[in-house]
């Protein structure tokens, strides 16, 4: 006895759901969503951004900014000099997702209680 394919919505409910898992994976890393929001300000060099976040440590940044790259939301842009120079830009599909980071910041904000230290 075979079973019935899925209804539409339940398949359109699983992509859904593999698309957010594919998005979480990535921007879920601390940081990931900061340093996009920092380069939403415009280019951005390495010890720029390393002032701009803090508590973030230079491998963390390092790391979240080859990742970030290497997805394809900011672009490396190397300025030969001298001296030798690095600045990060968002690219277009990171452009494409700052409403939604502003949106996830907006609800966090209204939503989520703030720390206390």
């Amino acid at each position: 006895m075979s079973t019935p394919p899925p209804a539409p919505a339940v398949t359109a409910c699983l992509r859904g759901d593999v698309a957010l898992t594919r998005a979480f994976t990535l921007l879920g890393k601390r940081w990931s969503g900061v340093v996009l929001g920092s380069l939403g300000g415009g280019p951005a060099g390495f010890r720029e951004l390393s002032r701009a976040i803090v508590g973030v440590s230079d491998s963390v940044l390092s790391d979240r900014l080859s990742e970030l790259t290497e997805a394809g939301l900011i672009s490396r842009t190397v300025d030969e000099g001298p001296p030798v120079s690095v600045s990060y830009a968002l690219t277009e599909s990171g452009l494409a997702l700052m409403p939604a980071l502003e949106q996830i910041s907006q609800w966090a904000q209204k939503h989520l209680p703030a720390e206390t230290r």
